[in-house]
């Protein structure tokens, strides 16, 4: 067996026994949390960097959306040399580079360096976040994957409800002008921790297909640039009226360039090379569903969290820490059920990830209810309650969509389709996040009290009203899903 990281061998791994295997997961699924926190937790450092760098609203959409947009345009080019060469290395180029972008965002000296520094930070997730799932399709098989997949959504459902508390609780720690650093700086030992237990615990070997390995250059820039182009509209859109209309002619640019992508891959495979996407993943139903539902999931909650953030941080005049602390009781009911799902997926499939999404609506639906009266003293734990409601549905929904979308994916392909995933995923949420907030900000600037807790409130059902639509598009793809598993099954049975 092959022993260089970069000269692998086409049968499997190097780890055999269970105990290595977990312990090799769990370095990567440590590493995922870090990276998925960072999405959540700077939400609540805003108004912080907003004081201290003077800086204005646009340069605020870019700290959270240019992070996601870089994120997402890095998945699919990491994702594939991971797949051609190694995910060992791949993982550590991107935690030594996140780790490097964290002290560099921490140290930032005016909002321009944050911004670079932040940009930088994103790309490095996006190195990273594929080969954790490439490796848990190497790693795992069977029941044992739904169960990895499992804690996996644990960790990073609880990554993502406990961020903006982390942050608010930080920020209290370093003071109100530099407290917002620290939620930098923690991210510099875990990395280096980190590291050290990845370069001793991750896989040196790996799976590849048979014959010469293509990286196919042109076809990840063509995809890299329409991915671009999606989401380059709607992270410019703040939803404080002077947005320029003009960024929305990208959406045409993105259309061109995908129909310019297909038949390059097309041509690429008839040529007898291997494309930087197998376009066959996307004629998987299973696949495709999973990768539709995730997409408009994670438009939804996201943005629903930042919405509730800003609300009770700006509405109802609540400390960062105490705004945070309403997302905790998602985070325990959505670790606990996500577990639960991780076990049973295998068992109920797809009615088990529908079953969480009409959990979660009932829970959000509650949420909107409990802010409809915004002078209520009471409101943030009505909010809380209605989060617990919300996590037991999420938790069940998107650790088993891991383990059905990438059921039929072949582990040398492991990489880049789990970077397809999530691709989806960033796109929903720079989607999502853009469009709530354009009219949550909305809505306030067109009050005429808009500093008051109502103006708030009536921005945050509006912004409510398309996240519950994005959540009802995830909803309707996975009654579709499962319609047509049943209709296969239906048939193979006659």
């Amino acid at each position: 067996m092959a022993t260089n990281p970069m000269d692998t061998t086409s049968t499997g791994s190097d780890i055999g026994n269970d105990k290595q295997r977990w312990q090799a997961f769990a370095v990567c699924v440590g590493v995922a949390a870090l990276t998925i926190l960072d999405l959540s937790k700077v939400n609540v450092g805003l108004p912080s960097i907003e004081s201290a760098l003077n800086a204005d609203s646009s340069q605020l959409q870019i700290i959270v959306a240019g992070y996601a947009l870089a994120f997402g345009l890095a998945l699919v080019p990491s994702g594939r040399l991971g797949d051609l060469y190694s995910r060992r290395v791949m993982f550590l180029i991107g935690l030594s580079a996140f780790t490097a972008a964290s002290i560099l965002c921490a140290l930032a000296p005016s909002i321009e360096f944050l911004l670079v520094a932040r940009i930088v930070q994103g790309l490095a997730a996006g190195v990273q976040m594929p080969q954790v799932l490439g490796m848990v399709q190497q790693l795992f098989q069977g029941p044992e994957r739904g169960r990895a997949f499992g804690v996996f959504g644990a960790t990073i459902g609880v990554g993502v409800a406990l961020g903006p508390t982390l942050g608010g609780l930080l920020i209290a720690l370093g003071g109100p002008t530099d407290g917002w650093r620290w939620l930098f700086w923690m991210n510099v030992p875990l990395g280096i921790l980190a590291l050290v237990f990845a370069a001793k615990l991750l896989p040196r070997t790996q799976p590849h297909e048979p014959g010469k390995r293509n990286l196919d250059p042109i076809g990840i820039i063509l995809l890299g640039l329409a991915v671009l182009a999606l989401m380059l509209p709607f992270v410019l859109t703040s939803g404080e009226g002077h947005d320029n209309p003009w960024r929305w002619l990208s959406l045409a640019a993105c259309a061109l360039l995908v129909a310019l992508f297909i038949q390059w891959e097309r041509r690429y495979e008839r040529s007898g090379r291997s494309p930087a996407i197998q376009l066959s993943l996307f004629g998987v139903a299973s696949y495709r569903n999973g990768i539709l539902l995730v997409a408009a999931w994670f438009a939804a909650l996201p943005s629903l969290f930042l919405l509730t953030t800003l609300l009770l941080q700006e509405g109802l005049g609540l400390a960062p820490v105490f705004a945070g602390m309403v997302s905790i009781p998602f985070a325990v009911t959505s670790a606990a059920s996500s577990l639960i799902g991780g076990r049973l997926v295998g068992r109920y499939g797809r009615s088990l990830v529908v079953l969480g999404l009409a959990i979660a609506i009932v829970g959000l639906v509650l949420l909107l209810i409990a802010a409809e009266v915004p002078a209520d003293p009471t409101v943030p734990y009505w909010m809380a309650g209605a989060m617990f409601v919300a996590g037991i549905g999420g938790g069940l929904v998107v650790s088993p969509n891991q383990t059905l979308t990438l059921a039929e994916v072949p582990p040398t392909e492991g990489g880049v389709a789990g970077s397809m995933q999530q691709v989806g995923q960033r796109v929903g949420t720079a989607i999502g996040t853009a469009a709530t907030t354009a009219v949550f900000f909305s809505t306030i600037y067109s009050e005429p009290s808009r500093e008051t807790a109502d103006a708030f409130s009536d921005g945050f059902r509006n912004g409510f009203w398309v996240a519950l639509g994005l959540l009802l598009v995830s909803l309707a793809v996975g009654v579709v899903d499962l319609v047509q598993r049943k209709r296969g099954d239906a048939r193979s049975a006659s």
